[in-house]
């Protein structure tokens, strides 16, 4: 008999596989693993990283153009150019008391100066355009109202280039009071019996701890520093809340305050989030905390101490909004209507003053306003409870000290004065309770934190999809980071042209779509897909195989032995 030459012991396992054997491997797990591969649509890595090193190695710096204008000052004693190098110095100074912040001008600034001696004007290369001899018929020596001279200073300042220019007005007068006042759009100015030296040093910290920083002591931003959503979205949530209705019940009219007094809030802050509003009515919310009856003050007390245990979580039901679902903010905002048996119920300072808006808030949840009654000085002991609404003058009333405590939210100043080392300046309010200056401000730095956030994202998305070979990426995950450094790239371009409210959409849109990508659902459940998961779901199908493989192989080894000798056998024959 003659024997062929033996074969090999991997020809001879793979014989002695079965088709049933074969049929199970090529089963479910190992085709979904081929699919998955197959439909990965990997991010442009080069692409997100050079984002992500742009932004965190140099923060953006946005272009800001100031204007000083002197009035009634000798022109002899300094030229335009002198004034204005004086002027940018003074601003160095502040700014470098000040940390470095995102969002901030720093040294992207351009300074134009005016002498503007009756007729006659100086200006250096810089200057905007300015209406020379424009106050001269102005009558310096009367008082006049800050809200009409501001519509005034508004016209004459009008700039039809559309160029965002801070200006600060010096006019030296025969006033012995010194008075600086910050307008609601772009502009300040200082009025009374003002030496150059003392003009320049006020009109650089305008300059910088104002127009720049927006009025705060610190030019740091820590954290969220703003209350919205990573969507740009933000719920406010008006409550009115009835303590103890077996005393009285109070309602309000509400859409007379959403149409006055709210719709021009909304407006302002369209750039930087898409504000919607709710409101509602409880009752039987008492407070947590309790109040005390001091005779001196003829009322109830309750201190700066009680006000982590004022909310009752367990009795206000106030989360109740659909619209603030995902990734969306929502603010509450408690008008708390105390009950009988503690009215009037007033909130104690530190230094024992009574506050004067009776209200405090609580940082990225919202404000909380004690509004007592008329009917506190009646007699209390009612058996049936009377309804009343909240009149038109006390709803006013409570939604300026909402205004204040939304603008504390925002970071802002709520007091309307501004102490700086040069004197106080005055802060006029707006009807839309933000300044046009005050909104660019916030457009800057909003726009810089939503860049931080989506370089970090699609950081964060890269690395994650580059660790991860078997993870899903589908299209549209592609797509919403391809729109992302589209959107990203556009807000720098804004930026750099100075263009504040474009650049916090575009910023804004650029974060939710990072935000989306990484978020996906097609993402996150393999994001958490360890290798012991892995190896737990796809055991019991290789395993009973792999069994039987095993033993094949062990069978044809042993096989394959008995026919190595008898083939070397017969070779030696």
């Amino acid at each position: 008999m003659i024997y062929p030459p033996p074969l090999n012991l991997v020809q001879f396992s793979f014989l002695a596989i079965s088709e049933q054997y074969l049929s199970i491997l090529t089963q479910t797990p190992i085709r979904l693993i081929n699919y998955r591969f197959r439909y990965r649509s990997p991010p442009p890595f080069r692409e997100i990283d050079d984002l992500s090193t742009a932004i965190e190695s140099s923060p953006i710096l946005f272009p800001c153009h100031f204007r000083a204008v002197f009035v009634n000052f000798d022109p002899n004693s300094y030229t335009a150019d002198q004034l204005s190098i004086s002027v940018q110095a003074h601003m160095a100074k502040f700014a470098a008391k000040n940390s470095p912040a995102c969002g901030t001008c720093a040294s992207n600034v351009t300074v134009s100066v005016t002498l503007d001696s009756n007729s006659n004007c100086i200006s250096n290369g810089n200057n905007v355009d300015w209406k020379c001899g424009a106050l001269n018929e102005f009558k310096f020596a009367e008082k006049h109202e800050d809200g009409l001279l501001d519509e005034d200073f508004a016209s004459l300042l009008d700039n039809n280039s559309g160029a965002k220019v801070y200006t600060v007005v010096a006019v030296k007068t025969e006033q012995e009071e010194v008075r600086a006042v910050v307008g609601k759009y772009r502009h300040a100015w200082i009025m009374g019996r003002i030496f150059e030296e003392e003009a320049i040093e006020k009109i650089a910290e305008i300059f910088v701890n104002v127009f720049m920083n927006g009025g705060k002591e610190e030019g740091l931003i820590h954290g969220e520093f703003m209350p919205l959503g990573a969507d740009g979205r933000i719920v406010l949530s008006f409550n009115l809340l009835n303590a103890d209705p077996h005393n009285w019940i109070y309602d309000w009219d509400f859409q007379e305050i959403d149409e006055n007094l709210l719709s021009p809030v909304i407006d302002a802050l369209k750039p930087l989030a898409d504000v919607s509003v709710e409101s509602q009515v409880l009752y039987h919310t008492p407070k947590s905390s309790f109040s005390f009856w001091d005779d001196r003050l003829d009322s109830y007390i309750f201190s700066t101490k009680d006000l982590p245990f004022f909310v009752n979580s367990n009795e206000w039901h106030l989360d109740t909004s659909v619209a603030a679902g995902g990734l969306s903010k929502i603010l509450q905002f408690v008008v708390y209507v105390p009950s009988a048996k503690e009215c009037p119920l007033q909130l104690q300072l530190p230094n024992g003053e009574i506050s004067t808006t009776n209200g405090f808030i609580s940082p990225m949840w919202g404000g909380i306003v004690v509004w007592n009654p008329s009917a506190c000085l009646t007699d209390s002991k009612i058996k049936h409870p009377l309804r009343y609404k909240i009149s038109s003058e006390d709803s006013r009333k409570l939604f300026e000290v909402f205004m204040g405590q939304l603008r504390q939210l925002f970071g802002l100043k709520s007091d309307g004065l501004f102490v700086g080392a040069s004197g106080t300046s005055i802060l006029l309010a707006s009807e839309r309770g933000f300044s046009e200056w005050e909104l660019d401000v916030l457009s800057r730095q909003h726009s810089c934190f939503n860049l931080l956030q989506c370089g970090t994202t699609l950081g964060s998305l890269s690395r994650l999809v580059q660790s991860l070979p078997r993870m899903i990426i589908m299209d549209d995950i592609g797509k919403q980071v391809k729109y992302s450094l589209e959107a990203a790239r556009l807000t720098l371009s804004n930026a750099l042209l100075g263009i504040y409210d474009a650049s916090a959409e575009s910023s804004r849109q650029a974060r939710l779509l990072a935000e989306d990508a990484f978020y996906h659902p097609s993402m996150m459940s393999v994001s958490y897909y360890s290798f012991e998961h892995c190896f737990a779901v796809y055991s019991p199908f290789f395993l009973p195989v792999s069994l039987h493989v095993l033993l094949a192989v062990l069978r044809e080894w042993k096989r394959y032995k008995q026919e190595s000798k008898k083939y070397y056998a017969w070779k030696a024959k």
